[in-house]
């Protein structure tokens, strides 16, 4: 029964304070409207005296977080910079090095913007809970992109190609400049960017023409049917087999590939490096033609006769 008694005593109070309090700030809006001017001027100006209080004492502590926050920057600049170089000196692959300092990078920022907010007193959990929730919002948003960032792993881990090999991807040809956590960047032949996002090069089918340091190099050559052969076969062998950058092993094939309309075709097919492809593909069809036309071999184009009929 006592305890009955107290109980609901305890309670009556704690209505009576709640009452109070509505009452105290109820009265002190009235006393605020009642007042005369010059007391309503004193009480605003207590007001702003007492945020200007509570900004002067946040001071040390928003001075506390430039600091970090500047410290922490050159700190993160300072690790980026010794992990690029001891990723330069485990040799590792140049594709590989940017790729990590990227992600290396967005990770170290992230946890000093965390460090900095929780210093100005934002609670960590909270920072944790904003990021989680905005992560998932994005991640929604973004399924695309998340696709991306999933297939520059993938790059980096099967390496289909590394920066500086000459690739054939979607249709589109050029030297890797570049390997993000987004996109993948070549450079083409006229110096144009082009862009492929990495989802595109994980699942496209990929033509690598660096992967293996050796190219074939692919053209044909005509002559007319009354030429001789075998002269036009052995001025091209010889051209070859005096060019430095034409690989004797495995050796050239010259050789007869089809007979024409109006010419005979020669297959040409030397292999060289990868990096003087282009060199032996142009030299050699300048010299075959200079030959051709110092040893009397005609070049033929296509010829249409014209028969009119008189009626």
């Amino acid at each position: 029964m006592i305890k009955l008694i107290s109980t609901a005593s305890a309670t009556a109070e704690a209505v009576t304070a709640e009452a109070t309090k509505e009452t105290t700030a109820a009265d002190a809006i009235e006393d605020l409207v009642a007042s005369t001017p010059e007391e309503a001027i004193s009480q605003i100006g207590k007001f702003f005296q007492g945020l200007l209080d509570s900004i002067i004492s946040a001071i040390p502590t928003v001075l506390i977080a430039i600091l970090v926050l500047i410290v922490g920057m050159i700190f993160c600049k300072l690790a980026l910079r010794i992990m690029s170089k001891g990723l330069e000196r485990s040799k590792a692959d140049i594709t590989v090095v940017k790729f990590a300092k990227q992600c290396a990078k967005i990770i170290l920022y992230v946890l000093l913007l965390i460090v900095v907010l929780s210093i100005l007193g934002i609670p960590t959990t909270s920072i944790i809970t904003v990021i989680g929730t905005a992560g998932v919002a994005i991640g929604l948003a973004l399924q695309d992109s998340l696709s991306n960032v999933a297939g520059g792993f993938l790059l980096m881990i099967t390496k289909p190609f590394k920066i500086g090999d000459y690739i054939i991807v979607n249709g589109v040809e050029g030297v890797v400049a570049q390997i993000s956590i987004l996109h993948t960047r070549l450079t083409s032949g006229t110096n144009q960017a082009i862009f492929i996002p990495n989802g595109q090069a994980v699942n496209a089918t990929v033509t690598n023409n660096s992967v293996n340091g050796t190219r074939r190099v692919d053209m044909t050559f005509s002559i007319a049917y009354d030429d001789d052969y075998e002269k036009a076969r052995q001025l091209i062998l010889d051209i070859l087999a005096a060019n430095d950058k034409v690989l004797k092993d495995p050796e050239p094939t010259v050789r007869m590939v089809e007979h024409g309309a109006s010419a005979i075709i020669i297959a040409t097919r030397p292999w060289t490096a990868v990096e003087d492809y282009w060199e032996v593909y142009f030299g050699t069809l300048e010299a075959v033609r200079r030959a051709f036309i110092e040893n009397d071999i005609s070049i033929p184009f296509d010829q249409l006769d014209v028969h009119v009929v008189k009626e």
